[in-house]
């Protein structure tokens, strides 16, 4: 397998120069390692795209990065790893020898619960949008919870919103992204509000083009709060609505995306795995090797200061937040499908 020096990011502000390069995914298969010797951990990873994407995966290479840092940890990653080539990529890192598993990914999750259950004497970390019914004894599972961050951004769009009328982009139709819509919902109901959302999927993360074209539908029908759940594709839902009406504000993920339209970014669901790794990778450490690790805005979570909207709306969001985390409120988990 190459092994490849990875791009250092210097902070956990990822920058359109990055964004740009990431364009261009690298090879699935594609790695990098670290430094560490000795009894350092061994950790490998797999991602879904590329670490420069300014995005999902280079937040996972930071906090790779990271365990490299506290740990004297021995990393290596693979990018742009396809669903079906998972298994493969997994097992050769297990011929090297890598004590660590880390599949960035809940698309990775079948075939790391199989290998976790074939190699007991590994520890594997999963990603899950759920807590798993059958516990694998050298399996965490990172629930990444993304509908506890969606329901800040309801809270709002409930508050911001003239027309009544709030759009939300996704790419794929999964169980989390349904999620994210219901979340949104309960913040409209708990707020009394009575604006609707239209969900739309685009049928990927990554296609600008497709994002563009459902942003501007979206607009056109009098949405004027959009509620992006892209990674690529949040480039064009912005192109959808830069320079033009002032009376619209677009929400993103995982990252601060503020460089592609100053003037209509609301706010981001900020995603940072730094914390969760370190985390884990200590529990493995002292015998722990496996356990449930859900994000939230204690770990993991964290909703930028808005922007471009009334400072009661701030108030508001940050309120939310400070709820969610008291427990004052509780965000349902609501995986069902929307029609």
């Amino acid at each position: 397998m190459a092994r490849l020096t990875f791009v250092r990011i210097a902070a956990p502000v990822l920058t359109v120069a990055l964004l740009t390069t990431a364009c261009g995914s690298g090879d699935a298969g594609s790695g990098a390692t670290g430094g560490g010797s000795g009894d350092s951990p061994r950790i490998a990873a797999i991602f879904s795209g590329s670490a420069t994407d300014a995005d999902y995966n280079a937040l996972g290479l930071l906090a790779l990065q990271a365990a490299e840092k506290s740990s004297g940890a021995q990393t290596a990653h693979s990018e742009s790893v396809p669903v079906p080539d998972a298994e493969r990529v997994m097992k050769e890192y297990l011929a090297d020898g890598y004590t660590v598993i880390w599949s960035h990914g809940s698309q990775y999750f079948e075939a790391t619960s199989k290998l976790a259950k074939q190699n007991p004497d590994v520890t594997f970390i999963g990603e899950f949008d759920d807590k798993p019914k059958e516990a694998v004894p050298n399996l965490w599972v990172l629930d990444r919870n993304f509908h506890t961050a969606f329901y800040p951004l309801g809270v709002l769009a409930a508050a911001q919103t003239k027309s009544g009328k709030i759009g939300y982009v996704g790419g794929l139709s999964l169980p989390f992204s349904y999620s994210e819509v219901h979340a949104v919902n309960q913040a409209l109901k708990d707020n009394g509000s009575n604006a609707t959302v239209t969900p739309v999927w685009t049928g990927d993360f990554n296609d600008p083009t497709k994002a563009q074209q459902i942003t501007s539908q979206l607009v056109g029908q009098g949405n004027d709060v959009i509620i992006g759940s892209l990674n690529l594709g949040m480039v064009g839902a912005f192109q959808a609505v830069k320079g033009k009406t002032d009376d619209v504000v677009v929400t993103a993920k995982y990252t601060d995306k503020s460089q592609f339209d100053p003037e209509h970014y609301a706010t981001a669901a900020i995603y940072d795995f730094t914390k969760p790794l370190g985390d884990m990778l200590t529990k493995i450490k002292a015998g722990e090797r496996s356990g449930y690790y859900p994000l939230g805005f204690d770990a993991g979570v964290s909703i930028q200061t808005p922007k471009n909207v009334d400072p009661a709306v701030a108030k508001k969001v940050e309120q939310a937040v400070a709820d969610i985390t008291s427990g004052k409120i509780t965000v349902e988990k609501n995986l069902t499908a929307i029609k």
